[in-house]
């Protein structure tokens, strides 16, 4: 059949949109050094290779999300850490998959030793979808899978993040998998821990399979410090090679018992003199109170003397996640108040304590510009 000038034409336009369409997507989903081109060791240096992939969001590009705290744990380890950052436009299941998927071979074609996929929310769906896709991908690490929508605004898609997740696991070709589901977390339906496990077992992968672990709450809680403390090791050992039977622990014991560093701060604080005896109100606050915060840092409270109405505490700060946040401590003058105990000196951040019914202490911490905010609760230690 002989083809007319005009087909042709048309031919040629639809082919030259279907290939600016490509580049379109293509430039919209790059393959970007997490930590900059000089934090990367190479092919033939580094352990080997990590893409995290960022969440969807409907109202924003979460192309502009920070690499979460626990890729540095990767990266300190001898890791070369990228992202997968993709614009809205083109930020489908099919096309991020299919292109992350296309990036791992490129770097398993470009010599490193190990390709392993992590990401959250969207970005653990599409990195799960790409290890259906091609056997270059050693591992994937999901956080917090969902790419339907949450309770509350796609209730009649909400429930797919865990239909929809069976047959991707199903789809697995042969990397090992990690995947961690959170408490609270209003984009999970629930249940997803022991069937995800079952459908990986019986595809005879290897894999960790975390299911709401204690203290860490909400889509986001991979995001934390406390995860990195407790989650941090074991996402190294698992990128690095498959669990055996003699592996360390993966839920870390950090936070629940005081490191000697916190401790001997708290108890080799500055002392006023001249204890008075507690008054009532005062009394099951005395002793030494310990927690961790969300954000990956320690905190112990040693409330030690009551002068009438004032109750004097030492407050510790454990170290955090970065290098210039080293240990802090600090001597709180404070009262009670309607049966909560108060330190609200003026220019300094507030925090506030009650006794919960099991004993415990639920305790706030207000920074004084009114913009931060921290929850947690302490037991007591002595």
């Amino acid at each position: 059949m002989t083809r007319t000038f005009g087909q042709a034409l048309l031919g040629l336009i639809a082919a030259t949109a279907l290939l600016a369409t490509a580049h379109t997507a293509s430039a919209q989903i790059r393959l970007n050094p997490a930590y900059g081109d000089e934090a990367q060791l190479g092919p033939g240096k580094a352990r080997g290779a990590v893409v995290w992939s960022h969440g969807r969001s409907v109202e924003t590009e979460d192309s502009n999300a920070p690499t979460p705290l626990y890729m540095k744990a990767l990266r300190d380890a001898g890791w070369d850490v990228f992202r997968l950052d993709r614009m809205r436009v083109s930020d489908t299941l099919p096309n991020s998959s299919r292109a992350l998927a296309g990036y791992a071979e490129e770097l398993k074609g470009r010599g490193y030793q190990r390709v392993v996929l992590s990401g959250q929310s969207f970005g653990a769906f599409i990195s799960l979808m790409a290890a259906g896709q091609t056997d270059r991908i050693d591992a994937v690490i999901g956080t917090a899978p969902a790419a339907f929508g949450n309770f509350s605004e796609a209730y009649d898609s909400w429930r797919d993040n865990a239909t929809q997740l069976w047959p991707i696991l199903r789809g697995v070709r042969s990397a090992r998998v990690m995947l961690f589901f959170f408490h609270g977390d209003d984009f999970d339906p629930g249940g997803r821990g022991e069937p995800s496990r079952t459908i990986l077992a019986s595809r005879g992968l290897d894999n960790i399979v975390v299911d709401q672990p204690a203290l860490l709450t909400g889509h986001g809680a991979a995001n934390t410090g406390m995860f990195v403390r407790r989650f941090g090791a074991c996402i190294v050992r698992f990128a690095e090679a498959p669990p055996v039977a003699n592996d360390p622990s993966c839920d870390e014991a950090w936070g629940r018992t005081p490191s000697a560093e916190l401790m001997q701060a708290a108890a080799t604080g500055p002392r006023s003199g001249g204890s008075e005896p507690a008054s009532g109100g005062a009394r099951p606050f005395l002793g030494t109170w310990y927690g961790a915060y969300i954000n990956g840092r320690e905190v112990a409270l040693s409330v030690d003397k009551v002068d009438g109405d004032a109750v004097y505490a030492d407050y510790v700060l454990g170290p955090g996640m970065e290098p210039d946040q080293t240990i802090e401590r600090a001597r709180r003058k404070g009262r009670i108040e309607n049966d909560e105990l108060v330190f609200d000196e003026k220019g300094r951040n507030t925090l506030r304590y009650h006794i919960r019914s099991d004993g415990r202490l639920s305790a706030t911490w207000l920074e004084r510009s009114g913009k931060g905010r921290l929850e947690t609760t302490l037991r007591r230690v002595n």
